[in-house]
């Protein structure tokens, strides 16, 4: 049946796309505006073209306070960034140009100019930048407090210098894989940037223990450093950190592989807030650093210990005992943990409550037996077993009925084919007798 009253489309559209309909004349305009404030980019692009007041509302400065172009990296050039800039002025906030491959020195002077509030900025993966794009910032935008560069590969210690003389109120930082970034350039940003909490500067090749103890005499607040493959630096500079910088929380030495219990004896000592310690690879480690650990870091949620080959069931027994807030610890490669060690785990307070990772992969002596003692772990959430030669199928079938909803993550090789009855095994394969 057709509606007596059928409203066309035109009429429709008329709601909403003429300057003087209703919900324009009853909704007053900052009303309006706090609505919009509410939309991601597409939204608002879509509300701008909807009527010519709704163009004004939709790009107006203060609705663009944090812009993330991620999604649209591919198409993202330097104009677009110019006049992101002009559009927004001193109302942008935040700004994501994660991947923007296309966008130059050129653009972001140009923005940096005109958007002198920026806040926080992720030029991640935009290769094209260089030196110039931070002593921009570095003129414009004193209030500067979160910058990430990684992978920007052209960035050196100039930009480091530029940005300790501009931007005072820098607090975190990552200049990860910036390989021309030395020693030099990070004492500079230490000693302009008292403020800075966060310093991420995985892959950094040529970074030595001068710049740790740079960080450690000048940016005591640090609570969150990444050395991943920081190969360079020794004990030397890790326990100036631990000594200098007690509100630790987050910190990662993954293949710093000079290093040695001393630097994790330090940390124990001085860093009780520490939550994350990710050391994989230091294969210098023992039991006596990370038993050190366990007596005075109570707060420890997240371990990663993948191929610190030289730790026994007496780390498990102590951090079992120690930290009862424990949610994911890795043990990949530790071959010499057994399941005397998970017993330990299986019992602990943590385990009923918060452990919800675990990772056992290549842990050659491990059995069934582990698994038993897992069976308490009720949120255990992902166990890996890659590589447990002497874990069955009949073992995983246990746990999985205990714990319906865990990922197990494992693999058995399918079993060789029995020769048919009658006919004796063949020793060689075809080619090998041809042959």
């Amino acid at each position: 049946m057709m509606n007596p009253n059928p409203i066309t489309r035109l009429e429709l559209s008329k709601v909403f796309s003429e300057d003087e309909a209703v919900i324009n004349k009853k909704v007053p305009r900052e009303l309006l505006l706090q609505v919009f404030s509410y939309l991601d980019v597409v939204s608002l692009c879509r509300c701008a073209q909807v009527s010519h007041y709704w163009h004004i509302l939709a790009l107006d400065g203060s609705n663009w306070q944090r812009i993330d172009l991620f999604n649209f990296q591919t198409d993202i050039e330097g104009r677009v960034v110019e006049n992101i800039g002009r559009r927004c002025g001193g109302f942008l906030k935040q700004l994501s140009l994660r991947g923007c491959q296309s966008v130059n020195d050129a653009a972001l002077v140009t923005f940096a100019e005109m958007c002198n509030n920026i806040e926080e900025l992720n030029l991640n993966y935009c290769k094209n930048i260089t030196d110039k794009t931070c002593t921009a910032l570095s003129r414009h935008c004193p209030r500067l407090v979160r910058l990430n560069l990684e992978s920007c590969n052209q960035i050196g210690d100039t930009s480091l210098k530029a940005l300790s003389d501009g931007c005072p109120n820098l607090e975190w930082i990552n200049v990860s894989w910036c390989e021309n970034i030395t020693q030099n350039g990070v004492d500079a940003l230490a000693h302009g940037c008292p403020k800075l909490r966060g310093f991420v500067g995985k892959g950094l090749k040529a970074l030595t223990d001068p710049a740790l103890l740079s960080l450690a005499q000048y940016c005591k607040n640090l609570q969150h450093i990444n050395l991943h493959g920081c190969s360079g630096v020794s004990d030397r500079g890790v326990v100036a950190l631990g000594e200098s910088c007690p509100h630790l929380r987050y910190l990662c030495l993954i293949n710093c592989v000079h290093l040695s219990d001393t630097s994790l004896l330090v940390v124990a000592q001085n860093c009780i807030h520490l939550e994350t310690l990710e050391v994989a690879e230091c294969s210098l480690f023992t039991d006596n650093g990370f038993q050190a650990l366990a007596r005075t870091c109570h707060m420890l949620e997240k371990i990663d210990l993948e191929d610190c080959c030289l730790i026994t069931d007496s780390t498990l027994s102590h951090l079992a005992a120690g930290c009862p807030r424990l949610e994911k610890l890795s043990l990949s490669h530790c071959e010499l943990i057994t399941d005397e060690g998970i017993r330990h785990l299986g019992v602990s307070a943590c385990s009923t409550e918060h452990l919800s990772v675990l990772e056992l992969d290549n842990c050659p002596l491990i059995t069934d037996i582990s698994l038993e003692h897992l069976l308490s772990c009720h949120n255990l959430q992902r166990i890996e077993l890659y590589d447990c030669q002497l874990i069955t199928r009949a073992g995983i079938k246990r746990l999985k009925n205990h714990l319906p909803n865990i990922k197990v993550h494992a693999y058995f090789a399918p079993q060789t084919p029995q020769p048919p009855e009658g006919r004796p095994t063949q020793r060689y394969c075809r080619c090998c007798i041809l042959l």
